[in-house]
């Protein structure tokens, strides 16, 4: 009989360890999924969600077309990590064909974890950089401007306040000012 003892503590022995190492693996099976799936810190994406014309002046003249406008935009910061996005001040500009024709501030502020931030800006876009050997009366005739933003926020994102990452945000959009509703239409970002 004492060697029935000896095999059964051998056998309790051996239960334990493999408790232990299923154990060990699935600790380390967490671990490793907590870390892909909590820890990866992605950019956050800044868009334009909508954008109103408060005001808006054209000039039809073919010696001298031009056009003023005041714009409100609702600029949208999406945050997918885990930790809050805390970004620093910065310049949503406003281009006809490529040149720059207005800019508002996005003042700072944070985008909380796994949420989206909207924000107001207002834009004075005007003319007066334009060439005047643009298609800026033809443009005008036709009842559609051409506008696109760009944007960039940088800032850093903030898990359980152990961890600070770099990170930004780009913001390219293009939209269409119809002169004759006074309305922006066909706004698109990527």
């Amino acid at each position: 009989m004492p060697g029935d003892n000896k095999d059964a503590r051998r056998k309790g022995n051996m239960k334990c360890l493999a408790y232990i190492a299923v154990g060990i693996i699935a600790q380390t099976l967490i671990i490793v999924l907590f870390v892909l799936l909590v820890m990866r810190i992605r950019n956050p994406k800044v868009r334009l969600s909508s954008v109103a014309v408060e005001n808006l002046g054209v000039n039809f003249s073919s010696s001298s077309p031009s056009f003023h406008i005041k714009l409100t935009a609702l600029v949208t910061v999406k945050n997918t990590n885990f930790g809050h996005f805390k970004f620093s001040n910065s310049t949503a500009t406003f281009l006809y064909r490529g040149t720059e024709v207005g800019e508002g501030t996005i003042l700072q502020a944070r985008a909380r974890a796994r949420s989206t931030k909207k924000l107001n800006v207002t834009v004075s876009v005007d003319s007066s950089k334009v060439s005047r050997k643009s298609l800026l009366h033809s443009d005008i005739n036709s009842g559609v401007l051409k506008l696109s933003s760009y944007a960039k926020l940088s800032g850093k994102i903030h898990l359980f306040k152990v961890v600070k990452k770099k990170k930004s945000a780009e913001m390219n959009c293009t939209m269409e000012l119809n002169t004759k509703t006074k309305a922006i239409q066909n706004l698109a970002c990527k």
